[in-house]
């Protein structure tokens, strides 16, 4: 009985979890309405600029945290990048020596 109420717990957390796994997104490689496509430079600057795009992003409907006309892995890799810079990574706790 025990093993089947834990099947059950971890079929359904699978499935929840796999509910928020991410979807193709149709916009990769398509130009945007002013001709251009968003490469590792702008996904950059869009990871950096995250905390105030976000902040912006609840009061406008015309703010954006993510550009999806964009060139796949290098704007995803360049936004990764950007963000890690700015929100600090993991970098400050690897520092710190135990005492």
């Amino acid at each position: 009985m025990r093993s089947v109420r834990f099947s059950l717990v971890l079929v359904l957390l699978i499935l929840l979890l796999s509910a928020c796994a991410a979807g193709v997104n149709p916009q990769v490689d398509v130009a945007a309405g002013d001709g251009e496509i968003a490469g590792f430079w702008t996904g950059l600057w869009h990871g950096i600029i995250i905390p105030f795009t976000f902040i912006i992003s609840l009061f406008s409907e015309t703010v954006n945290v993510y550009e999806v006309f964009n060139s796949g892995g290098w704007y995803d890799f360049g936004f990764v990048l950007g963000a890690g810079t700015f929100l600090g990574g993991s970098g400050s706790t690897a520092k710190r020596r135990r005492r």
